[in-house]
């Protein structure tokens, strides 16, 4: 069948590499892709918020699925027009996606459904006082969260008081985040180790994903600005059976339910954040799309065919659905344009990504990339390339990465030397 997957970055670059596997896939199209993309399927040019341009491509290419990356377009509700279409879509409607597009409605959820999180309190941008009593209150250590999408980085854990009250103020006074931050979510610090942990729904039942492990932080240790992901790798080495299954059983499965409840069934990928206490799993957050850089490890693994799996759950039937997955680790290293997060030089030059590309185990995967008049691979973002891993432990894993990344020639980016230091130093 003919394929359209939407999105730009390294996790459609990382799916479209995975799709291009499977007996199922035709003529596959990107909106708009990448460079990286342009060798796999078809780059077009779509105007995604306008879903009767998207329903006129997809009726004239006989797109049999579309697959939608980023969480804007399905908070946007891409999806509700797709389905009333009856052209399958894997993401869910808008009122699932609120899952990711409101972190109070996500908190709603789990009071109402019993799901294990972190004590908060709400606030909108008319409360701002009150919230500022509310931090002096309960004090340090504290998280809060602009309520509405800030591409990853509207989380912030504030290491004084003073800190706290700033973060306050950029998020509902002087909206840093834009209008993510009309309303803020107050948060007790959970202690313990994140793991990400991914679920298929086809809107009455889940399956298992895997896990993945991650790193937010711009700095080495772990330090510095939130970022859209600097690495990644998987297995989570702290996922254990019984711990998928009760994360599936107290966070995936409720959540499932009440979407049901709601009368807006979930068909797509349920990405938890989870924080392993000495108590027990508590839910983090929810995105309701894969994470970057998470698929690009997730697909480095997959064994099963994933456009059967997709298909599956957009038509609202993963009962005969098996997730395998290879039984090797995946590490993958994002490389940035010097000063992300902050501002960033784009146009410089990458090269040597074809000789990098021959290490042992690697798969680059572009996020920001695009070909120059010359055709030499610019940079054309904040997160770059990802380059992506296999091997029988995390530490060959990173091996594999960082030879490869070495013989990448580009001055003008840098990446975290130390992806993977958690597992690599577990005991």
């Amino acid at each position: 069948m003919n394929i359209l997957l939407i999105g730009s970055g390294g996790r459609e670059h990382a799916l479209a590499f995975a799709m291009k596997k499977s007996p199922l896939c035709g003529k596959l199209y990107i909106a708009p892709g990448n460079a990286g993309t342009a060798s796999l399927a078809e780059n077009v040019w779509l105007p995604i918020s306008n879903h009767a341009e998207v329903i006129k491509f997809c009726r004239e290419k006989e797109i049999g699925l579309v697959m939608v990356g980023p969480e804007a377009p399905l908070v946007d509700g891409i999806a509700d027009a797709l389905n009333a279409e009856g052209i399958p879509v894997f993401g869910p409607g808008k009122v699932g996606a609120q899952l990711e597009g409101s972190k109070a409605f996500t908190k709603h959820i789990c009071d109402k459904y019993n799901i294990p999180t972190a004590a908060y309190k709400e606030f909108t941008d008319a409360q701002v006082d009150e919230a500022r009593s509310y931090i002096k209150e309960i004090g340090i250590p504290i998280v809060l969260k602009a309520d509405g999408l800030a591409a990853g980085k509207g989380v912030i854990i504030p290491q004084t008081l003073d800190e706290a009250l700033k973060a306050l103020d950029d998020i509902l006074v002087t909206k840093e985040f834009g209008s993510a931050g009309n309303k803020v979510v107050i948060e007790e610090f959970l202690e313990g180790e994140e793991i990400s942990v991914f679920a298929i729904s086809d809107g009455a039942r889940s399956v298992y994903f895997g896990s993945a492990q991650d790193h937010k932080k711009v700095g080495e240790g772990d330090i510095g600005l939130n970022t859209g992901g600097m690495g990644a790798y998987a297995p989570a080495p702290v996922m254990t059976t019984n711990l998928e299954k009760q994360i599936m059983q107290e966070m995936i499965e409720p959540t499932v339910k009440a979407m049901q409840d709601l009368g807006a069934p979930y068909r797509g990928v349920l990405f938890a954040g989870i924080m392993v206490t000495k108590t027990g799993p508590k839910l983090i957050e929810f995105n309701s799309r894969f994470g970057d850089p998470e698929t690009q490890v997730l697909m480095a693994r997959l064994k099963s065919d994933i456009v059967e799996i997709l298909l599956a759950a957009a038509k609202g039937d993963i009962s005969n659905t098996e997730i395998k997955f290879i039984d090797e680790a995946a590490l993958c290293v994002v490389m940035a344009a010097e000063g992300y997060p902050g501002d960033y030089v784009k146009g410089t030059v990458i090269e040597n990504l074809v000789e990098a590309e021959k290490t042992t185990g690697v798969k680059i995967f572009h996020a920001g990339t695009k070909l120059n008049t010359k055709g030499e691979f610019i940079a054309n973002g904040g997160r770059v390339l990802g380059i992506t891993a296999s091997g029988k432990t995390v530490l060959e894993a990173h091996s594999n990465a960082y030879k490869a990344i070495d013989k990448i020639i580009w001055p003008e980016g840098f990446c975290r030397r130390d992806i993977g230091w958690r597992a690599i130093s577990r005991k």
